[in-house]
C-alpha cells in the first residue's frame, strides 16, 4: 500500500514572516524606568596595555607591527577588567594571566578563566541589578515577576540569574530566562523578550542585566583577531527595570517602540565565537566593516518601515543614534553610509575610548549616555533614538526608541576606586580580551 502523502513543497508557498505578531489592538506600552552599569574596579590604560603585548616573546615583526597598529588605532583611551593582577599594584605568589616580574603574559586554561567568571561576574551582575532596582522605587524588589540575564563570556549553573534572585532577594518565584553565548547583540533579544512579557501581563516587570568579562580570555598571539580582540576587549554590566505598569509613566525614561532583528547575506565566518582549551577564541575578520558598509541600510529598513512616516525622512532626523561601538572602524562606516553628524555618533565614541567594547552590555552603556543628555527645548512626546548591534552571523539588531526624560548623571559605571578623568589610582599595565 502506498504510504501517507507527503506536501510538495516544489509548489509556491506564501512567505513566512519571522517577527512580532500583528493584532489590530494596539499592543501596551513598554516603558525603561532605570538603566545603570557597573564595571570592576581595576582600570587598565591602553597605551601601557599596548606596550605589554608588544614586548611579548613569541611575536613576529608582523605581529609586533599589528600589535601597535591596532592599539593605537583603536580609540581606546581606558577600559575595565575583572583581573586584578593586571595592575601594577597588585602582588601575586601564583600568577593566573600575567606575571609583573617576567613581565609575560600567562596562558590558563578556560577551567581557570570560567571559574574566576563563576566569581566575578556574579558581583557585576548582583550590582547594576541593585543600581536598576533602586533607581526605580516605583517598584518593589517583590515585584519583579521576570529576570533576564546575558552573558557570553562564561558559563556556571546555578547561574547569575539564580544569584542575582537570591542576592537582591527578590521573589524566589520569579520567572528567570538566561541568554548565553549571543554575543555583542544580545542586549537585543533581552530587552526585546523583555517587551514582549510587559504586553502579555500588563503587571509584568522586567530586569533585564547583561554582564560581560571579555577580559578573562586574554593571550598573547601572532593571530590578528586574537591581537585585535587584545586592543578592544573590556569588562562591564549593565541593567535595565522594564514593565507596562501605568504608574511607572510618569518616571519613565523611554519607550520601546519596534525590534528587528537582520542577518546580512555575508559574513558568517567573519565574526564568531569560539571555545578553547586556553580561554574563548574570537574571530573578527578585518572586513566586518565592509560588510556593515554594505548592508546596514538594508538592515534599518524592516525598523523604520515600522512608521512609514519616519522612513521617508534622512536618518539625521533621528535625533539620537545608540550603536554599540564594535570598533572605531566599525563606528566610521556606519556613520558615513548614514550621513550621521559627529554630534550623533559622540555616545557611541565616548563609551569606546572610556570603556572599550564590552559585548552585549556596550550598547546599553551607549544607550545611558544618550539618556543623560538634556532634553532639547520645546520638545513634545519624547526623542527618538535609533538603536543597532552586531555579532556572529554577521547579525544585526536594531531598535527604536522614544526618549521620554534626561536620566540622572554620575550613577552606575565608574567604581569608588577609579576616577572619571581617565586616570586610574595607580597605573594600569596590562588589558586584553577576546568576545564575541
Amino acid at each position: 500500500m502506498p504510504g501517507p502523502r507527503l506536501p510538495d513543497w516544489s509548489v509556491s508557498m506564501s512567505p513566512i514572516v519571522i517577527g512580532p505578531a500583528r493584532v489590530k489592538n494596539k499592543p501596551m506600552t513598554a516603558y525603561v524606568c532605570s538603566l545603570e552599569t557597573a564595571v570592576p574596579a581595576t582600570k587598565l590604560v591602553q597605551s601601557e596595555a599596548r606596550d605589554v603585548f608588544a614586548a611579548q616573546p613569541g611575536l613576529s615583526r608582523l605581529g609586533s607591527r599589528l600589535v601597535n597598529t591596532c592599539f593605537d588605532g583603536a580609540a581606546i583611551e581606558t577600559r575595565f577588567t575583572a583581573v586584578e593582577e593586571l595592575t601594577n599594584t597588585s602582588r601575586s605568589d601564583n600568577p593566573q594571566f600575567y606575571d609583573q616580574e617576567s613581565g609575560l603574559l600567562l596562558n590558563p586554561s578556560t577551567k581557570v578563566r570560567n571559574d574566576i567568571f563563576a566569581r566575578e561576574a556574579t558581583k557585576l551582575f548582583v550590582e547594576a541589578s541593585r543600581a536598576a532596582l533602586e533607581a526605580a522605587p516605583e517598584l518593589d524588589l517583590l515585584d519583579i515577576t521576570h529576570l533576564i540575564t546575558v552573558s557570553c563570556t562564561g558559563f556556571f549553573n546555578p547561574g547569575p540569574d539564580y544569584k542575582v534572585v537570591r542576592e537582591l532577594g527578590l521573589n524566589p518565584a520569579v520567572q528567570r530566562y538566561h541568554l548565553g553565548f549571543m554575543g555583542c547583540y544580545a542586549a537585543f533579544p533581552a530587552l526585546r523578550a523583555a517587551r514582549l512579557f510587559c504586553e502579555a501581563d500588563p503587571r509584568a516587570a522586567v530586569l533585564v542585566v547583561c554582564a560581560e568579562l571579555c577580559s578573562l580570555h586574554v593571550r598573547t598571539s601572532n593571530d590578528p583577531d586574537a591581537i585585535m580582540g587584545s586592543a578592544l576587549f573590556a569588562d562591564g554590566a549593565a541593567a535595565a527595570v522594564v514593565t507596562a505598569r501605568p504608574e511607572a509613566r510618569d518616571s519613565a525614561l523611554l519607550t520601546l517602540d519596534h525590534f528587528e532583528t537582520v542577518l546580512t547575506p555575508v559574513g558568517e565566518d567573519s565574526m564568531a565565537w569560539n571555545i578553547g582549551d586556553n580561554g574563548f577564541e574570537m574571530v573578527l575578520g578585518n572586513y566586518v566593516p565592509h560588510i556593515i558598509d554594505d548592508h546596514i541600510v538594508g538592515a534599518l529598513e524592516p525598523l523604520l518601515a515600522r512608521e512609514p512616516e519616519l522612513a521617508a525622512l534622512p536618518y539625521t532626523s533621528i535625533p539620537h543614534w545608540a550603536i554599540h561601538p564594535g570598533g572605531r572602524s566599525i563606528l566610521d562606516k556606519v556613520q558615513s553610509r548614514l550621513s550621521l553628524t559627529e554630534k550623533q555618533l559622540v555616545p557611541a565614541r565616548d563609551i569606546l575610548r572610556h570603556y572599550g567594547n564590552m559585548s552585549s552590555a556596550t550598547v546599553l552603556f551607549v544607550l545611558k549616555h544618550v539618556l543623560e543628555e538634556p532634553i532639547r527645548e520645546g520638545t513634545r512626546g519624547g526623542e527618538r533614538i535609533c538603536s543597532m548591534a552586531f555579532g556572529p552571523g554577521l547579525t544585526v539588531e536594531t531598535g527604536l526608541f522614544t526618549k521620554l526624560r534626561q536620566a540622572d548623571a554620575g550613577r552606575g559605571a565608574v567604581p569608588d576606586t577609579a576616577t572619571r578623568d581617565g586616570r586610574a589610582p595607580a597605573p594600569a599595565v596590562s588589558e586584553a580580551t577576546a568576545a564575541g
